[in-house]
């Protein structure tokens, strides 16, 4: 591989099992065994993870059951539609452009499904501000992470991302790995799946040929994922709260990211639902490309939001809020008064942990806003 990509690519087989030699000795990996696997002793994660020799047996023997144990603890179900969309590729890689409510559940939700449909896994484009510690470097980059640099100047953000395009292009294009990667920077905190137009610039930054021909050759699937109950809702609410009093400026303390990590995985999500789009047509990214400037990647960038929202799961969580927000009973008949009052009160609990100074009526409409504006 060329040596452009060495600071981005995800860990080979041998780094992957030198990093999970290395993960099987920390002090934290009796504590996530007991936590995935319960019924089994504590060193059955490290004994696990000693003998993995390849990303591919990490994924087979380690990361689809911690998957699905988190799922059996924290969900009522998970389901996925629309692989007969990858399936119809017969082999061929794909850019998944997925909407982002989870930092790891996105992803490992993604995977988990491929896994399930005996589709080859994606690698996974993933922010170097949350490689927090050693730890969660390896796990990361033994799980195909292409690390995305954050935090830079524009002149290096600018290199950086053609050298991402390029990687990204190189696997696609030479029938590599397809690659998962999110429709913005950082997850959807009100509700509202939108495509940065900034993305599709820089997949575009690597093609040598026309706009057509540089979109059409990536396969861009559109993945949509629901959650009846929003990852770290509470915690998105009071991060945009203090933005709106703050001028628009948040800053995280330390760890913050780890803790959303763990607060997203624990928490009880209800159920899930991953729908997997066609991917973009021929007609599609051809409408586009006879538009100049920016008006073409703002026509993709529309297609792409409204392929995403058309495969949305809106549950009941979401009318009750719509309902709520707005004072009425638009949406009354897809839920009970019973479901209502339980629904309510999950409001006044989660807000109930926010700090009190941050408490009030403009805390609530933000929560409700989270489920309401995908209605």
């Amino acid at each position: 591989m060329s040596e452009e990509y060495k600071d981005i690519k995800p860990y080979t087989d041998e780094e992957a099992s030198k990093a999970l030699e290395r993960v099987s000795r920390h002090i934290m990996t009796p504590v996530i065994s007991k936590y995935l696997f319960p019924e089994l002793p504590s060193d059955t994660l490290r004994k696990m993870l000693k003998g993995i020799k390849s990303v591919d047996d990490f994924q087979k023997l380690i990361m689809s059951k911690a998957i699905g144990s988190i799922l059996y603890k924290t969900s009522d179900g998970f389901t996925y539609s629309g692989i007969e969309n990858l399936l119809a590729l017969d082999g061929g890689k794909f850019l998944a452009v997925s909407n982002h409510r989870d930092i790891i559940l996105d992803p490992a939700l993604t995977q988990y499904t491929l896994f399930q449909g005996g589709i080859p896994l994606t690698e996974i484009c993933v922010g170097n501000n949350l490689l927090s510690s050693q730890l969660v470097e390896d796990l990361m980059r033994s799980n195909r992470m292409i690390t995305v640099i954050r935090g830079i100047t524009a002149r290096q953000l600018y290199l950086s991302s053609k050298v991402l395009s390029s990687y990204i292009r190189d696997r696609i294009t030479g029938g590599k790995s397809s690659v998962w990667i999110a429709q913005r920077e950082g997850r959807t905190k009100d509700g509202r799946d939108s495509t940065e137009q900034g993305l599709l610039k820089m997949f575009d930054m690597s093609g040598e040929k026309g706009f057509f021909e540089n979109f059409k050759e990536l396969n861009v699937v559109p993945l949509s994922i629901s959650y009846e109950y929003e990852p770290c809702d509470a915690k998105k609410a009071r991060e945009l709260l203090i933005k709106e009093r703050n001028g628009g400026k948040y800053r995280k303390r330390k760890g913050e990211d780890l803790h959303s990590i763990l607060t997203g995985v624990k928490q009880a999500k209800g159920h899930i639902h991953l729908h997997i789009g066609a991917p973009l047509t021929d007609s599609e990214i051809e409408k586009a490309s006879l538009l100049g400037g920016n008006e073409r990647y703002h026509a993709l960038m529309d297609t792409l939001d409204r392929r995403i929202h058309d495969g949305y799961m809106l549950y009941k969580t979401n009318y009750m809020a719509y309902d709520l927000l707005n004072g009425g009973k638009r949406y009354s008949s897809r839920y009970s008064a019973e479901e209502l009052e339980k629904f309510k009160a999950y409001v006044e609990h989660k807000l109930g942990k926010v700090e009190r100074r941050y408490q009030g009526d403009r805390l609530r409409e933000i929560f409700l806003g989270i489920y309401a504006n995908p209605v």
